[in-house]
C-alpha cells in the first residue's frame, strides 16, 4: 500500500475540508441572491471550491502533492473532451422541436426516449437502413482489410524476393497522398466496373491499406523466427504459421489497425456519396446530412438524436479496443 506523506496528507485534508466549507458558504449565500453580478459571483465561487475540493482529494488518494495536480488536471481535461459528448446526450432527450436548452434546464424532467424511435424508424427517411448500410459496409472492410493487408505484410516481413524494399517503399510513398488524391481514378475504375451504387462500390476501394500493412509488417518482424522455424518441423505450411502463429501473436495490433479502420470507413462522407445515388445505399453519415437538411435545422432533439446514433458505436469500439492502441504501436518498435 502506497505510503502518504505526512505534508501531502495535510494539504490534502485541509485542501478538501475548506473546499467543503466554502462550498457550502457559496451555496447558502446563492440562495439570498437576486443580483446577477452577485450570482455570476456566486457561482465563480461554486466552481472554485469544487476544484479546490477536487485538487484535495485526488491529494489523499494519490498521496502526493505533484500526483494530486496530476491526476487533477487529467479529470479537468476528460470531463472538458466528455462534455459535449453528454451535452449531445441530454439535448437528444429534450422533446421533439424544442429550443436548445439551456444549461440550468439541460437535464430534461421526462426524457423523450422515442426520439430514438422516431429518427431509426421515420418513414420518410429510412435511418434505419442507413445504419444497417454503414454497419455491413464497415464489417466487410475491416475484415477484408485485415485479411489482405496481413497477408501482404507476411509477405513483406518473412520472404525475401527482388524489389521488396523497393515495393515496400512505394506503398509508405502511397501514405503520403491525401485520399481525395485518388478519389477520381477510383471513381472512373468503379464506374468502368459498373459497381457504381452497389456496395461493391463501398466495401473494395477499402480493401487494401498502407498503413495496415505496414503497421502489421512491424509487428511481424517483432515476432521471433524461431517460431516459424519450430512450426515448419511439425509440419506446417506457409499459410498455416501466417494463421495459427503470426495472426494469434500480433492481436493487439490487429486490434488497433481494426479500430482505425472502423473509426475511418464508419465516419467516411466523401465517398459514399460520391459512389451511391439511390437513398436505399447511402450511409449514415450521408444520410445525416440528408436528414439535418430536411427534418433536422430546426429540430435540434431529433437532430442531436441522430448524432448519438452515429457515435455511439465509435464510442463501443474505442471504449473495447483502446487497451490495445499503445501495445500495438509499439509491438513494432522492439525487436
Amino acid at each position: 500500500m502506497r505510503q502518504h506523506s505526512a505534508v501531502s496528507w495535510w494539504v490534502g485534508a485541509l485542501s478538501f475540508t475548506l473546499a467543503i466549507v466554502l462550498l457550502l458558504l457559496f451555496l447558502a449565500g446563492g440562495a439570498y441572491s437576486i443580483n446577477p453580478d452577485d450570482l455570476r459571483l456566486n457561482l465563480m465561487g461554486r466552481l472554485a471550491s469544487s476544484l479546490l475540493g477536487l485538487f484535495g482529494l485526488c491529494t489523499l488518494v494519490s498521496g502526493g502533492i505533484k500526483q494530486g495536480f496530476s491526476y487533477t488536471g487529467m479529470i479537468l481535461l476528460a470531463l472538458f473532451l466528455l462534455a459535449p459528448f453528454v451535452w449531445m446526450v441530454l439535448v437528444s432527450l429534450h422533446p421533439s422541436k424544442t429550443p436548445i436548452p439551456t444549461l440550468d434546464l439541460i437535464i430534461p424532467k421526462e426524457p423523450a426516449w422515442d426520439n430514438y424511435g422516431k429518427v431509426l424508424f421515420m418513414p420518410n427517411l429510412p435511418v434505419s437502413r442507413f445504419f444497417l448500410n454503414t454497419l455491413f459496409v464497415t464489417l466487410s472492410v475491416v475484415l477484408g482489410q485485415l485479411f489482405v493487408s496481413s497477408l501482404a505484410a507476411y509477405g513483406f516481413a518473412r520472404f525475401q524476393f527482388k524489389g521488396r524494399e523497393a515495393a515496400f517503399g512505394l506503398f509508405l510513398v502511397s501514405m503520403m497522398f491525401a485520399g481525395p488524391v485518388t478519389q477520381i481514378p477510383v471513381y472512373l475504375m468503379v464506374q468502368k466496373f459498373g459497381w457504381l451504387d452497389t456496395y461493391a462500390a463501398l466495401i473494395f476501394p477499402g480493401i487494401s491499406s498502407a498503413f495496415t500493412i505496414f503497421l502489421l509488417r512491424q509487428a511481424f518482424l517483432a515476432i521471433p523466427k524461431e517460431l516459424d522455424e519450430a512450426a515448419k518441423i511439425d509440419g506446417a505450411g506457409y499459410f498455416r504459421i501466417y494463421w495459427r502463429v503470426l495472426l494469434p501473436l500480433a492481436k493487439p495490433s490487429l486490434a488497433t489497425a481494426a479500430a482505425f479502420t472502423f473509426f475511418g470507413v464508419w465516419t467516411d462522407f466523401f465517398w459514399p456519396m460520391l459512389s451511391t445515388n439511390s437513398t436505399e445505399m447511402r450511409t449514415l453519415e450521408v444520410g445525416l446530412s440528408i436528414f439535418k437538411n430536411s427534418y433536422g435545422a430546426a429540430n435540434w432533439p431529433l437532430q442531436m438524436t441522430a448524432a448519438v446514433i452515429v457515435m455511439a458505436p465509435l464510442l463501443v469500439v474505442f471504449l473495447f479496443c483502446q487497451r490495445y492502441f499503445v501495445k500495438g504501436v509499439m509491438m513494432g518498435s522492439i525487436k
